[in-house]
This record gives structure tokens, sequence and C-alpha cells, in this order.
């Protein structure tokens, strides 16, 4: 948003913010440049299991449909209603309430790799894309935010959300083949 308005680079904004304003960067927890074996190892495991998830015979893939609001569910998805949510590590994902919530509503948290946005589709995809269809823009509340937020997603091109799930499982093959590295 303020590199849009700007038009500046995205490393130009932390530069003038700490050199030009004075202003520093505070962060709750020491976040990890360079991935540990086992992190790495974890990323390879979680993305071989969902690869082998996804393409293996017993999948549904086949039959997988992604549908989003306002797009007419086919009548196979409509009858089985099972939902496979990805999600990070947030607090609030892994929350007992969340995860209770989740069970009673049949919906199966898929869950994710620590410190990997690289395999995150709305990191890689949904965030960046939304952050570009709003632009510079000032919400009086969250709500609104909220709507913006919703909307700026629904207008999506359904191709392009394709895109982003193709793309998907091609990083998890390069994280697979990269042993766990990030690209």
């Amino acid at each position: 948003m303020l590199r849009a308005s700007l038009k500046i680079s995205k490393t130009s904004i932390p530069k003038i913010l700490h050199e030009e304003l004075g202003v520093r960067k505070l962060v709750s927890r020491w976040i990890p440049h360079l991935l540990t074996e086992e992190q790495k190892a974890a990323r390879v495991n979680w993305c071989q299991k969902t690869l082998d998830r996804f393409n293996s015979g017993n999948s549904k893939k086949c039959s997988a449909v992604w549908v989003f609001q306002g797009e007419e569910m086919p009548t196979k998805v409509i009858r089985f209603r099972r939902i496979i949510l990805h999600q990070g590590n947030a607090s609030s994902h892994t929350a007992q309430k969340t995860r209770q919530y989740s069970t009673e509503e049949n919906v199966e948290l898929l869950g994710h790799p620590p410190y990997s946005p690289d395999l995150s589709p709305n990191d890689f995809f949904t965030f960046p894309e939304i952050q570009d269809r709003v632009p510079g823009q000032r919400f009086q509340s969250p709500e609104e935010a909220v709507d913006a937020f919703k909307n700026a997603a629904l207008d999506l091109p359904a191709n392009e959300r394709n895109k982003c799930f193709e793309n998907w499982f091609e990083r998890m093959q390069i994280c697979i083949n990269l042993r766990g590295e990030k690209q």
C-alpha cells in the first residue's frame, strides 16, 4: 500500500523509516533467517505428505473443485460438504476452541510447517494480490476493512486462483527437491 502510493521499492521503506525517521522495528519473538536441519526436515515431510494426499490414487483431487463465494457449487460438492482448511501456526489457528469448532463443523485442518511463508498461498498470492487491489485506502472501521478484503478476494479471476494452487503444488515439489531449503 505504502510502496504503491509512494512508487518506491519495497526495500526503501524500512531504510527510510530507520535512517531518516529513526524508527526501530521490534518483534515479540525471534524469527530465524536460516532454517535448522529439523525445520528443513519438517518442511520436506509436510510437503511430501500434502502432495501424496492430493496425488495418490485414493485422492479426490480428480473431483475436487475450488469454489469461491458467489460461485455455484457442483452437486457432488453440495452432497459431500467436507472442507479442508489450510492454516498457519498463529495461536488463534491452533487454539483449543478453534480445533473444537473445526471438529464440530467437519472441517479438516491442514497444518503448515513453521517459518514457511513460501509454502503458504495466502503469503505468496492472496495477500499481495489484495494489497495491490486496495492501495492507499483508509478505512473508518474494522468492518469496512474486512468488506474491502472480501470484495478484493472475490474479484480475483478464477484462472488466477487456479494458477495459485498449481503454483502451490510446484513450490512443495521444489521444497522437496531442495531438501527443505527456501527457494
